[in-house]
């Protein structure tokens, strides 16, 4: 058993997807750099988060069923006052549909910054969990600029991945912005790559986009982790369990193999 900080693991049993705030929850104690947020169940709840975050933010209509929200246009961006944020999430609610189950309102800082990326990871039967770096948002899928390495990741490997994509010169100093921060970033990777051997019932790890703001902040501003259809309907998971240190995902291995026919990217989930 390896040392490293208790994750509780009691959330997610018993069904394929999970929501975007339990996903992020089984992240952010881990490292995952994320916006500030608050989960909220109705518009005035929604409006007093909104204040204490401080405009302007974004309002999601969020749900296990839910993974992809912006096709649905369940996501509305910059809302600059409590008026904009009642209006907001009541047309919101108004939306729900019978087959979306238990839905509640996600309310977030806006995150500005034009870069974006997506990490994620998927556990292939013949390779194994898998890392996934690639320009990430909505263009996803169109741009097909992605980087895949078994993990656990060498010393190297994130490093590698990064400099290896099409669009890496826009992760340095661009057009008066910041170099990315790849400490933080990291620290991002890190979380997905610690989840993965810990929760091995887990088949999926998406954050995207993670967007790098003018200062070099790489932030994820969404997450979707899925469940393998056998862990998700016969395995029984413990309330706990210990996750490796940090340091033990980023020892040496072999990790040229390209991968990148495993992974299909979402788009913004």
């Amino acid at each position: 058993m390896h040392e490293g900080r208790t994750l509780p693991l009691n959330i997610v049993t018993g069904r394929r997807t999970l929501s975007e705030d339990e996903s992020k929850k089984l992240l952010a104690p881990l490292g995952a750099r994320f916006p500030r947020e608050t989960v909220v169940d109705d518009s005035d709840a929604a409006v007093r988060a909104a204040e204490a975050i401080g405009f302007p933010v974004v309002a999601k209509l969020i749900g296990e069923r839910l993974a992809h929200k912006s096709e649905r246009g369940l996501v509305r961006l910059g809302l600059g006052d409590a008026a904009a944020v009642r209006q907001a999430c009541e047309l919101l609610l108004a939306q729900r549909r019978n087959e979306d189950g238990d839905v509640r309102l996600l309310i977030a800082e806006q995150i500005a910054g034009s870069r974006e990326l997506i990490v994620g990871m998927v556990r292939d039967p013949q390779f194994g969990a898998t890392l996934l770096i690639g320009a990430g948002g909505v263009t996803a899928e169109v741009l097909a600029d992605s980087q895949a390495r078994p993990l656990p990741l060498g010393a190297n490997d994130l490093d590698n991945m990064l400099d290896s994509l099409a669009v890496a010169n826009v992760f340095g100093e661009f057009r008066g912005q910041r170099a990315m921060d790849r400490a933080t970033l990291a620290k991002t990777v890190q979380a997905v790559a610690r989840l993965a051997e810990a929760r091995p019932d887990i088949a999926s790890i998406d954050l995207n986009p993670v967007i790098v703001t003018t200062r070099g902040e790489p932030i994820a501003v969404d997450a979707l982790v899925e469940l393998g259809e056998s862990g998700a309907t016969s395995r029984n998971v413990a309330a706990q369990t210990d996750l490796p240190s940090a340091a033990h995902h980023f020892t040496p291995r072999h990790s040229d193999t390209n991968m990148r026919s495993l992974f299909d990217p979402r788009g913004v989930v």
